[in-house]
């Protein structure tokens, strides 16, 4: 069987090891689309997303559009003559004008098992709700979000401190494989679709700064959840005498509190005690702002705290 000629779309990190199998295995990628270069770090000197590194690294030719809704990028893509358009985190919904130019179609690598969690970060809102199992899902794209015909799916459990980092990275490793068994299956004309019931559907937005803000009157284990869920970018934060203070890492205790949410205790060997609404929240890992990750027994050397102060 012959290989389908690729354009592959992809930004961050998570869509490496799908552009690596198919450079692997030797698939014919005739171009990749990837985001403009952004702003990055304190001095915010544009940086090229992951994607294009792989890219340049093999020298596959690279397109950046601001916008896909543009003629010329159309008309691009049609001179590339694609035989199927692959998709793995690359941030813009894709325009019906570029879903009917490749003959297989546009098929996308998706975190999580659809229809749960369509949207623009799955895996953050997958650990932050306290879900116990996602996935991935490959599905054939559609015009809307998240909503075209499932291909293949495989589910895994999520571990009970895992982290987004860690459960990121685990799953773009198994969207890479199932790639592979994908485009098999939908180059050899015996693709299975199944459409998605949508009464089932769950949403995961684009996070907000404010997302990550702790209420430390919420539950030990909402807290908990949103430290995995945001660990360790864009990260849950709170203040401390008025500075911003990251959160990396936290474990819960669920037990009956006299303090007020907020209010710190005596650091123990699980980390600093915080009350919050059911309990206690320990911290283990820190970032004052301006300053390095730490281990909270290392931030409170440096850092004047007392029992009874209050996290705000």
């Amino acid at each position: 069987m012959t290989k389908p000629k690729i354009v592959f779309m992809g930004t961050p990190e998570f869509a490496v090891p799908s552009l690596d199998v198919l450079i692997r295995d030797d698939y014919p990628i005739v171009a990749v689309v990837t985001q403009p270069d952004r702003p990055k770090g304190r001095g915010r000197i544009p940086a090229p997303p992951p994607i294009r590194v792989v890219a340049e690294k093999y020298g596959i030719p690279v397109v950046q559009p601001e916008r896909l809704r543009n003629k010329e990028f159309a008309d691009y893509l049609t001179g590339v003559h694609p035989d199927l358009v692959v998709v793995a985190a690359f941030g813009q919904i894709l325009p019906r004008a570029i879903l009917e130019i490749p003959k297989m179609g546009c098929i996308n690598v998706h975190p999580s098992l659809l229809p749960k969690y369509r949207g623009a970060a799955p895996i953050n809102w997958a650990l932050i709700r306290g879900e116990v199992r996602t996935g991935v899902t490959i599905m054939l794209m559609d015009e809307g979000m998240d909503t075209g015909d499932i291909l293949t799916q495989e589910e895994t459990m999520i571990e009970p401190m895992e982290t987004f980092g860690k459960l990121n990275d685990r799953l773009a490793v198994t969207g890479a494989r199932l790639l592979l068994t994908t485009i098999d299956i939908v180059a050899g004309g015996n693709s299975m679709r199944r459409p998605q019931d949508a009464a089932q559907a769950t949403y995961a937005p684009r996070l907000t700064k404010e997302d990550g803000l702790i209420r430390w009157d919420a539950d030990v284990r909402q807290t908990v959840n949103l430290v995995r869920g945001l660990a360790p970018v864009p990260c849950a934060y709170t203040f401390c005498k008025g500075k911003m203070l990251k959160i990396f890492s936290a474990v819960g205790e669920e037990v009956p509190s006299p303090e007020s949410p907020g209010r710190i205790g005596t650091v123990t060997r699980k980390g600093l005690p915080v009350a919050a609404g059911n309990g206690y929240v320990y911290l283990q890992e820190v970032q004052l702002e301006n300053k390095k990750i730490m281990s909270i027994l290392d931030f409170l050397r440096g850092f004047r705290m007392a029992p009874g102060d209050t996290l705000s």
